[in-house]
């Protein structure tokens, strides 16, 4: 099964509601479609968000560094060779992670349309239900209340609350939600580079000390700002999670050894694909540090891959925030992972499963 050709879509879903952190407001699901062709007819799907403020990636970024630099180099070569194909991707350019993680989770779904397997079972695991929690955007508290409650009534018994754009207000939004919910739902807290470490050492001693319980607080301060982590880590007892300071497997080795943070975010679009978040899984498991797999405000292609990874390295990935197509009006996937609310179901399709994929706009350059 040798790689022919490339083709790139964009596929847009509207949100439910819109999506609001420290960083942005968005209306839509929007993707890049990776469109893998081989001489055996068998093609491999893979996506990438748009995310400039987190990954530094755009749309047309992505579709010049794999149309122009990435692609030419991997045409006619051998899916069965997939370690080689990988190499290739992550060696072609610096940096454009999205770019690197569209293509190789179209390569990978190749791989196991070759073998005829779903993904997950390729990659070691055998665990076809997962679940997730749901992200409740930062908001005035009554609408993250009412937004809370509405995803508890839907099935969901982990929330993951944004704040990060007022650290009083911030305070007050979680000690209101944590009064509310409490007993029905565990709280994750992300800060999305919101706070300076001083400000996340007071709102977290407060709210600790109003009987505040959070299972973790996600990346309170700037990305490069691993020294504040560390600071935070020694004066609060809620385990704190790395997501921007964690893009590489280099990284995550500085964030263990120093101390920095308890456990690890995972995501596709920052470590630049499958074969690089494996080796991240796989180091914090030898640490004993837990993960999770994340995702970008992303739709059902590269959150599968994500869902598939997440089965197979269960021993390091106990933690699942894969809620993005569940947060779209409807899924233009057929087959592949559903995503029903807090459930997950990988499919046992080869590969990713996907069958087909309604409303793909073919794009050409410029768009």
């Amino acid at each position: 099964m040798k790689i022919t050709a490339i083709r790139f879509a964009k596929l847009i879903v509207p949100l439910i509601t819109p999506f609001k952190t420290a960083m942005r407001t968005v209306e839509n699901i929007t993707d890049l479609v990776v469109i893998v062709e081989t001489d055996s007819g068998a093609v491999g799907y893979g996506s990438a968000a748009s995310t400039p403020v987190i990954t530094g990636d755009t749309h047309g970024s992505v579709y010049f560094a794999i149309n122009n630099v990435i692609g030419p180099q991997i045409i006619g070569m051998d899916v069965e060779d997939i370690n080689s194909i990988c190499h290739k991707i992550q060696h072609a350019i610096v940096a454009n992670n999205s770019a690197k993680a569209a293509l190789e989770i179209a390569i990978y779904d190749l791989w196991g349309k070759l073998y005829q397997l779903p993904l997950f079972k390729l990659l070691g695991g055998g665990k076809s239900q997962l679940r997730t929690d749901v992200t409740i955007s930062v908001d005035h508290i009554d609408k993250m209340l009412a937004d809370a409650n509405l995803a508890i009534s839907q099935g969901f018994d982990i929330l993951k609350i944004k704040i990060g754009t007022d650290i009083e207000n911030d305070i007050a939004r979680v000690e209101a939600i944590y009064q509310d919910v409490a007993k029905r739902a565990i709280l994750r807290l992300d800060v999305n580079q919101g706070w300076t470490a001083k400000q996340t050492v007071y709102a977290m001693q407060k709210l600790e000390h109003l009987g505040v319980e959070l299972e973790l607080i996600e990346q309170p301060v700037k990305s490069k700002d691993i020294d504040g982590l560390r600071y935070i880590s020694q004066r609060i007892t809620t385990p704190i999670m790395a997501d921007e300071s964690a893009f590489s497997p280099l990284q995550v080795i500085e964030l263990i050894h120093s101390g920095a943070a308890d456990i690890i975010n995972i995501k596709l679009m920052k470590s630049a694909g499958l074969s690089q978040a494996i080796k991240i899984a796989d180091l914090a498991e030898l640490h004993n540090i837990p993960c999770m797999i994340g995702c970008m405000l992303e739709g059902s292609i590269g959150v599968a891959a994500a869902a598939h990874l997440a089965s197979a390295k269960s021993s390091s990935i106990s933690l699942i925030d894969l809620d993005g197509p569940a947060l779209g009006k409807y899924d233009p996937v057929q087959g592949g992972v559903n995503f029903n609310f807090s459930h997950i179901t990988l499919s046992q399709g080869p590969g990713l499963g996907i069958e087909s994929i309604n409303g793909l706009q073919e794009l050409t350059w410029p768009f």
